[in-house]
């Protein structure tokens, strides 16, 4: 009882119960009753069709990735740091209840954010304890000979391996990119250590990991999502990704490929000032993004662009959201205000035109109401 009250996992619980314990409840005829009904309660929750299977018709999409840096499913998966995380985890666990074809796509992160401590003197003090994953309520995604899927990310000067785990949220799958594999370099396993994590280079690191690492992911397991949605800006990187891997299928010329994939993606946005976009230095992109100028044939220059206000101006930082935003043929803000806060944020990309004719809509956030 004081371990379910401190951590609120129940695969930790499992795991720290004695046999003796688990024989003496399989003896327990009423707890073996309720745990049968628990049990059927579940298998028929998972097999009948949600709402979306039967209101939906023929043209409905059939596949939807939700890339998220967060995503707050519960207290026993610590994977988020507030309101961003926690709406993601919602949207997987309403997917999952109306029968939505959504997967997550995330990152493991063996420290996660901090946890908040005030000291006598009344100031905040921090602390990370770490997420063991053989403690957390997921499993690693095995290959077909049983041996552990990774994903090959190329990174300037050399490649990293990333591990895969999963989370079943009900009838939904969220897949998590873990970047501590004993093969990576020190400061490569690291990547995915901490939520937020601090300095330029990592930060970007870890939304390369998400966006890039996130659609190579998509491609190896199979899955064909006709909808790219992006939960902010932390995943811009995989509108170009997903341009690359549709010109490589199908022959397109990358512009060509760029305007398909556009077509299929969605970004929500979040932030408030113009100040919490995340923006980074221009020779720093330069060194991830040119790759993909090498397969595209567009100049750095053109490239970088899509990530500023002014494409010309070589020196602008380059902005996540506004590569997402461009990247994207539909952005909307989480509620009617920040719809209007959005679009006066985002007129910068869109000189002369009139305020309420931005192309930012709004969809006011709600909640999982069984969780809450």
């Amino acid at each position: 009882a004081r371990l379910w009250e401190r951590e609120s996992n129940p695969w930790m619980l499992l795991q720290s119960v004695s046999r003796e314990t688990l024989e003496t409840l399989a003896a327990d005829q009423d707890f073996v009753a309720q745990l049968s009904q628990l049990l059927a309660e579940r298998e028929r929750y998972l097999q009948e069709p949600g709402w979306y299977t039967a209101a939906q018709g023929a043209d409905a999409p059939t596949g939807i990735a939700y890339f998220s840096l967060e995503f707050g499913i519960s207290e026993a998966l610590p994977l988020y740091a507030g309101g961003l995380g926690v709406l993601a985890g919602d949207y997987l666990k309403s997917a999952s209840d109306l029968g939505l074809p959504v997967v997550g796509i995330g990152l493991l992160y063996r420290e996660g954010y901090f946890r908040q401590l005030i000291d006598p003197q009344g100031r905040q003090q921090e602390s990370y304890p770490g997420n063991d994953p053989w403690q957390l309520p997921l499993r690693p995604v095995a290959e077909a000979d049983g041996s552990p899927l990774t994903i090959e990310l190329p990174l300037p000067g050399r490649t990293v391996r990333l591990r895969v785990w999963q989370v079943e949220v009900g009838r939904v799958r969220l897949y998590l990119l873990d970047s501590n594999d004993p093969f990576n370099a020190p400061q490569d396993r690291g990547i995915t250590a901490k939520l937020y994590s601090g300095g330029q280079e990592p930060r970007l690191q870890q939304e390369y990991v998400l966006g890039v690492g996130g659609s190579k992911l998509l491609e190896v397991l199979g899955i064909e999502p006709e909808i790219y949605h992006l939960n902010e800006g932390h995943s811009a990187f995989a509108v170009l990704e997903r341009s690359v891997i549709l010109a490589q299928k199908h022959g397109l010329d990358f512009r060509d490929a760029w305007w398909v994939a556009r077509a299929g993606n969605v970004f929500t946005t979040h932030t408030a000032v113009d100040a919490a976009f995340d923006r980074f230095a221009p020779e720093l992109v330069r060194k991830y993004a040119r790759a993909y100028a090498e397969f595209s044939d567009l100049a750095l220059h053109e490239l970088l662009g899509l990530g500023r206000a002014d494409p010309d101006d070589d020196a602008e930082p380059c902005n996540m959201a506004y590569l997402a935003l461009r990247g994207c043929a539909h952005t909307n803000a989480v509620s009617r205000q920040h719809g209007d806060v959005s679009r006066a944020l985002f007129s910068r990309l869109f000189p002369r035109w009139p305020l309420d004719e931005v192309p930012i809509g709004h969809v006011t956030n709600g909640v999982h109401v069984p969780s809450w």
